[in-house]
């Protein structure tokens, strides 16, 4: 049965950010007879500022929520009537984690907690979490909270008892062009000639908006519960994004700044003993699910992946060409680009 959002009521934490917003650009397309979608961020000013894309007259199926993922009761509120949650808030920027360590964890960690709580004590159906490489192997606050995060999602599907509930979590790299990450920044240090390079050999994943939304349909509309998705993307080197948006730049070596990592992974070799690949992404199935793994495996045509595989941005199979990242960033992130 394919996925059916008209009628029902989601809602999308962070919904102001650069997912939500393209989620929901997204799910009006496809389902114009929503009944309810709610945005709920804690950020006045970028919730006055998509109002003003989504007037009120044209669009009364969207509600703007102001509200906090630590506040537990305005969570529970927020969610009451709601079918499906996206949870998609979270502190992300690796190096204000680093200095700002407990703040990290009081939105990454108590949140998804209280996203858990409030769905469980809703009439919520399916939860659908954000996650990021960063999780995998960690090595900076952020993707420990996220990892963290993972794992609570995970397990919630263990104390759900006879509530008509699941969750699961969907794991992508670097999404093109969303807020703080590296090609806008690239594109607006070209004009002052220099592009800061952290270190030569790094590599990264690269997903678009759009892709990471059709993972998160894709999760919303198949999951039993307690898988974690992660997509088959190309890498890029950062060297090759530098000199796709700044040609004629130089390119300062600066060093890798607190908590990066030269490559990032998805899937580490200990996760190779519960991960399958499913055609367009693999799938890390938890270590108890709570059905059975053989109806599953009949069910989506899952073929296990060999012991020891691992999901690495430097070793991958795809790469993007600087063509093709000047081709993506035409087509995904701002029309106008030339260089």
């Amino acid at each position: 049965m394919s996925l059916d959002l008209n009628n029902k009521s989601v809602l999308i934490t962070g919904g102001t950010g650069s997912f939500g917003k393209e989620f929901t650009k997204t799910i009006l397309n496809r389902w114009p007879d929503i009944g309810r979608l709610v945005i709920y961020s804690r950020d006045e000013q970028k919730q006055f500022q998509m109002a003003q894309e989504y007037p009120e007259k044209k669009y009364p199926m969207i509600r703007f929520f102001i509200g906090d993922v630590r506040d537990y009761k305005r969570l529970k509120r927020a969610l009451n009537g709601i079918d499906f949650v996206i949870h998609a808030a979270a502190m992300k920027h690796v190096h204000i984690a680093e200095y700002n360590p407990d703040e990290c964890i009081k939105t990454n960690i108590g949140g998804a907690e209280n996203v858990i709580q409030a769905s469980l004590e809703t009439a919520v159906k399916k939860v659908v979490a954000l996650s990021t490489d960063k999780a995998c192997a960690p090595i900076n606050l952020y993707g420990a909270t996220k990892l963290t995060s993972d794992k609570l999602f995970i397990a919630a599907n263990n104390i759900r008892g006879n509530k008509e509930i699941n969750f699961s979590v969907v794991r992508y790299g670097n999404v093109m062009g969303s807020n703080g990450s590296v090609i806008p920044f690239f594109m607006k240090k070209r004009n002052e000639g220099v592009l800061p390079i952290t270190d030569p050999n790094m590599t990264r994943f690269n997903i678009s908006l759009k892709e990471g939304v059709d993972m998160v349909l894709h999760a919303l509309e198949h999951a039993w519960g307690g898988e974690l998705y992660v997509p088959k993307i190309p890498s890029y080197k950062i060297t090759d994004v530098a000199e796709a948006i700044g040609p004629e730049c130089k390119k300062e070596i600066v060093g890798i700044r607190p908590g990066e990592k030269v490559h990032e992974e998805m899937i580490t070799s200990s996760d190779s003993f519960t991960t399958y690949d499913l055609g367009n992404y693999y799938v890390i199935l938890p270590q108890h699910p709570a059905w059975k793994l053989d109806e599953f495996i009949k069910h989506f045509n899952a073929k296990k992946v060999n012991e020891g595989f691992n999901y690495n941005s430097g070793q991958n199979a795809e790469w993007l060409t600087v063509e093709e990242i000047r081709s993506l960033i035409k087509e995904h992130v701002n029309a106008d680009f030339n260089a």
